[in-house]
């Protein structure tokens, strides 16, 4: 398995040290996938965050116009979860299959 890791045109006492890189490579993989997505989906519950707490000290056509889009953000923010949720699962089972 070892040997799989290793490139056939690097040289042999590098071996050692290629075969170290590329199995923390794979088992940190899945791990900054996780932070990555977690990431995407934090900010936008960020940004509504926000507005919201803007919302209260403006005017109240200001203030619909706040609402409005945080309505629309939230709608965007399940699409993007959906999405998120896709890309985790293909990427996840294509790291699962190179292990």
């Amino acid at each position: 398995m070892a040997a799989h890791l290793v490139p056939e045109s690097s040289p042999l006492y590098l071996a050692p040290f290629i075969v170290l890189v590329e199995v923390v490579r794979n088992l940190i993989r899945p791990l900054t996938l996780a932070v990555r997505l977690a990431a995407n989906l934090i900010s936008g519950h960020l940004l509504i965050v926000m507005l919201r707490s803007h919302a209260s000290t403006l005017a109240p056509k200001q203030s619909l116009a706040i609402l409005v889009s945080q309505r629309i953000l939230l709608l965007l923010e399940t699409a993007v979860a959906a999405i998120q949720a896709y890309v985790f699962a293909v990427l996840i089972t294509l790291y699962l299959r190179e292990v």
